[in-house]
């Protein structure tokens, strides 16, 4: 991997919105069910949100930017998802009152047959 991608997940990482704190918090060291979740991933092309590289899960948190963006986020989300990955996207809005049924959402993505 170049460093390149490495950089600017890097930077990604250290100016985090307040929306992807909160969820990180509550992902991080494996405090969801034992997954493992790492976040500003640089995969393919792209820089993913979360990356559970066990599940092969991406959860992609989608601000009013998303909404300029909307045929490249859906190319994205078909070469990412060709790789065999699920993506999981959240609005930011969904993640500001209760956070239980974003968990509770990854945790059925990750989990299908519980």
């Amino acid at each position: 991997m170049t460093t390149e991608p490495r950089s600017f997940a890097r930077r990604l990482r250290a100016s985090q919105t307040d929306v992807e704190n909160r969820l990180w918090q509550a992902l991080r060291g494996r405090k969801l069910d034992g997954l493992k979740f790492r976040r500003q991933v640089p995969l393919l092309a792209y820089t993913v949100d979360f990356l559970c590289a066990e599940r092969r899960l991406i959860i992609e948190l989608d601000g009013k930017q998303h909404d300029w963006h909307g045929a490249y986020d859906m190319e994205r989300t078909a070469e990412i998802e060709a790789m065999g990955f699920m993506i999981l996207r959240f609005r930011n809005e969904q993640l500001t009152g209760d956070l239980d049924p974003v968990l509770q959402e990854i945790l059925q993505a990750a989990h299908p047959t519980k």
